[in-house]
């Protein structure tokens, strides 16, 4: 039985292909095609609020790219010049491709010659058409930008016309350790997200959530706005900030902690950045 897809199934495994999964996202308003790299559930932080089963800590396997690009010159074509949008059940006024994303079950950045996979996604979806008229993604929690195949890959991405979306949920080491159990200091955060935002076009990407029934923390709010003030100081030309909540229930442990954010709460804090000469963007 084939699934019907929605901004609520974002099941990896929906079209049966390893690498390539179709995705109706909800910030791209259609279809969005994701890359996953990591098939072996694994990444470098365990984000509280991640809907990957199994989640393991480590790094992407080795890539098959032959296989890569067979499946994604496959899926190109399906949903071109087949039936994909039918037998999917998407609804009209989302059958258009939107989005090429390298997202998926893990960190994406830490396949091995991530820039070589980058070129070759690229050069495909260039020869279907699909390129430069959609958008071509990097969805990243930008902890391994100091490796020169991570800074080539974002090189090639913007020779594509691609953007980074730079996940950034917290701005203060103890709101990073708790939702992202990530190792990284925020400040060695701040310094790849300049690098990024160097290298290609690049987004704030952040996600806020009730945990324990707190809210937004006011602490919080004062650090991120802190935070974008001090990018602005050093002349780092973000293409903007994307807020979102959780839209599908999580597979970690906190789960039973966590609740979406109201869209009242997101909507005054999104006005809030907008004062610091940002453009926003709210998906509740």
């Amino acid at each position: 039985m084939v699934s019907t897809l929605t901004v609520n199934n974002h099941d990896r495994d929906v079209a049966g292909l390893k690498y390539v999964y179709p995705v109706i996202s909800r910030r791209a308003g259609g279809l969005s095609i994701g890359i996953n790299f990591n098939v072996n559930n694994a990444c470098n932080w365990r984000c509280i609020y991640c809907q990957v089963p199994d989640l393991t800590i480590g790094a992407a396997p080795d890539l098959d790219f032959q296989l890569l690009e067979e499946e994604l010159r496959f899926f190109l074509n399906d949903v071109l010049h087949g039936d994909f949008y039918q037998r999917f059940q998407v609804d009209e006024d989302k059958r258009m491709i939107k989005d090429i994303a390298m997202s998926g079950n893990g960190e994406p950045t830490s396949v091995k010659d991530f820039d070589r996979a980058v070129a070759l996604i690229g050069k495909v979806a260039t020869e279907a058409g699909v390129l430069p008229q959609s958008h071509f993604v990097l969805i990243t929690n930008g902890s391994l930008l100091h490796r020169p195949g991570v800074q080539n890959g974002l090189k090639k991405l913007k020779e594509y016309g691609g953007e980074v979306w730079f996940k950034f949920d917290s701005a203060t080491d103890e709101g990073r350790a708790l939702i992202n159990n990530a190792g990284q200091s925020c400040r060695a955060s701040v310094d790849n997200l300049l690098l990024a935002a160097k290298l290609c076009p690049t987004k704030l990407q952040t996600c806020l959530l009730d945990y324990d029934k707190r809210g937004l923390p006011e602490p919080e709010k004062h650090a991120f706005l802190e935070l974008l003030k001090g990018i602005k100081v050093k002349a780092c030309v973000l293409e903007g900030v994307m807020l979102y909540t959780l839209a599908r229930p999580s597979l970690q442990p906190e789960s039973m902690r966590l609740e979406k954010l109201s869209v009242g709460e997101l909507n005054a804090f999104a006005d809030e950045i907008r004062l610091l000469g940002f453009e926003v963007w709210v998906s509740a």
